[in-house]
């Protein structure tokens, strides 16, 4: 299923001092982890969070990362995280996001990361049907 509108959540933090290098500056790793908060933000708001979907015996391995730099950001700097579903499959999704700047709302990144679903012994396997049906719901909403 291809998703056609966009249910975002935001989430928002202070840029720490452990996430820059030398000179301040964000160091291009972590914003991976700032798209894994965004995606367990996505979850935990619309009503299936991570540890639920582990807990029943899940995992979504990441299968591709595009991340698309903008501008700088630096330590202290208060940023958001925007997140959204590209698009959801039996198997697999697709998030969207952008990181900006919270008080000016300057872009910094944009980004994507596809995931497969993993059963606990390692087999791709569907994804569970109530995260399905929470994300689905989303998109009758939006």
């Amino acid at each position: 299923m291809s998703v056609t509108t966009k249910a975002i959540t935001e989430t928002s933090f202070y840029v720490r001092y452990a996430e820059t290098d030398a000179m301040g500056v964000v160091h291009h790793a972590s914003y991976l982890v700032y798209l894994e908060e965004g995606r367990s933000h996505y979850s935990r708001e619309h009503g299936y969070s991570y540890a639920q979907f582990e807990q029943d015996g899940f995992f979504l391995m990441v299968t591709e990362v595009t991340v698309q730099y903008k501008r700088v950001a630096r330590y202290g700097q208060q940023l958001t995280v925007r997140t959204w579903l590209e698009s959801l499959k039996s198997r697999s999704l697709v998030f969207g996001y952008e990181v900006i700047d919270h008080a000016t709302q300057s872009l910094h990144v944009t980004a994507t990361s596809a995931h497969i679903c993993m059963s606990k012994e390692g087999q791709i396997v569907r994804l569970p049907q109530a995260f399905t049906q929470q994300l689905q719901l989303v998109k009758r909403i939006s």
